[in-house]
């Protein structure tokens, strides 16, 4: 079960604060809203990944590579639509209250769950790695693959959230004109992005 256990905790963790259009939003989210809105993104996954995994299990080695090009493709357009949205409305943002949510900041967990479930990274690691330990911990006893998946969405969405938290801490040093800024910086990351994943979809096609 140990072994079931560092698996969970390292891939996680490696998951979770690795570059990538969620964590760029997690980030966006944090200099908008504060900490309550780059936690909402953070626990994205734990929105979109209940039928990744339950897909990536049963369907293991069964899904059509065409399957994953045109999601990555379509993630990589979703991705770069969101950049965009960003940099229109960076140089007119103004720094941002400590107010509660309202129907935009709401609406920042399912933009967050929307990129995930349409990025090709979360159904190639369950296909290629998640989905066997799964299988192979299911086969010993259910409580074995317990000890994968808890630790790793433990490590994901918390490695997430303690982003969040520093961002949302820093946010407050930050003048109007580097608040822009660095909101441009996202958009121009999530662009980067959405590129990538398109260039990796297209590529694998």
């Amino acid at each position: 079960m140990w072994t079931f256990l560092v698996l969970g905790l390292s891939t996680g963790l490696s998951a979770g604060l690795s570059p990538g259009p969620l964590l760029a939003l997690v980030v966006t989210a944090s200099l908008r809203s504060g900490l309550a809105g780059g936690l909402r993104v953070a626990l994205a996954p734990f929105v979109s990944d209940v039928p990744i995994v339950a897909l990536s299990v049963l369907l293991i080695d069964q899904l059509p590579a065409a399957a994953l090009r045109w999601l990555g493709i379509a993630g990589g357009l979703v991705v770069i639509w969101l950049g965009i949205e960003i940099l229109r409305g960076a140089p007119a943002a103004s720094l941002p209250a400590e107010s509660g949510a309202g129907e935009g900041r709401r609406r920042e967990l399912w933009q967050g769950a929307a990129v995930n479930v349409l990025s090709p990274h979360p159904y190639l690691f369950w296909l290629t790695v998640g989905g066997p330990t799964v299988v192979r911990g299911w086969q010993v006893s259910p409580w074995h693959a317990l000890a994968f998946v808890a630790p790793f969405y433990t490590m994901l969405v918390g490695s997430k959230m303690a982003v969040a938290l520093v961002v949302s801490r820093q946010r407050g040093r930050l003048s109007l004109t580097w608040y822009r800024r660095v909101l441009a910086a996202c958009g121009l990351v999530m662009l980067a992005m959405g590129g990538l994943l398109i260039w990796q979809a297209w590529g694998n096609g």
